[in-house]
């Protein structure tokens, strides 16, 4: 028989051990969108990702099928919870969080496609702007740095692998916007 005390102990172990899965897919997914940032997207998946590096008319642009592809692998992970695989639901959760984040942090904040304040504030938040402007320097697939969204590498250090990269490859800068 289960005691008072010994239920919300096991509540509370549940409790942060989803809380532990939730944390761990966000962590997940920002390596895994590096990695297909940098191998699919700056590569066979070009074709949707090209339109967030140039300029686009009106709200949304090809590239946002990344979105909803991954919006979909998200209720994938709530429908398998929901059907007895309770964990799966709390990866869910975390991909649902770390796609929020990105749309915030990315869409808002970098690209200004949602209303934001007009410069970032915070270390941080200063280093992840320079980062994607960096990233943005390099006019095509090839030579790009910081695949990351919502962490980067120190701006002095994407610099020199940036100026490195253009180089190798023979490709030049839009300057006016590697800062």
């Amino acid at each position: 028989m289960e005691t008072a005390k010994t239920q919300e102990s096991s509540e509370t172990v549940s409790i942060l051990v989803n809380t532990t899965i939730v944390i761990g897919s966000v962590i997940g997914m920002e390596i895994f969108a590096w990695a297909i940032h940098k191998y699919v997207m700056h590569g066979p998946g070009w074709g949707w990702h090209e339109s967030h590096h140039t300029e686009t008319e009106g709200l949304f642009e090809k590239n946002d099928l990344y979105a909803v592809v991954f919006s979909f692998i998200a209720a994938g992970f709530f429908i398998l919870g929901s059907m007895g695989v309770s964990w799966l639901w709390y990866v869910g959760l975390g991909l649902t969080i770390y796609g929020l984040l990105y749309g915030i942090v990315h869409d808002g904040l970098v690209h200004r496609r949602l209303p934001f304040p007009k410069k970032a504030r915070g270390a941080y938040m200063k280093r992840l702007v320079q980062a994607h402007r960096l990233h943005h320097a390099a006019h095509t697939k090839e030579g790009c740095v910081s695949f990351g969204f919502l962490w980067a590498e120190d701006v002095r250090k994407l610099k020199t692998q940036l100026k490195a990269n253009m180089s190798d490859e023979g490709l030049s800068l839009q300057s006016d916007k590697a800062g």
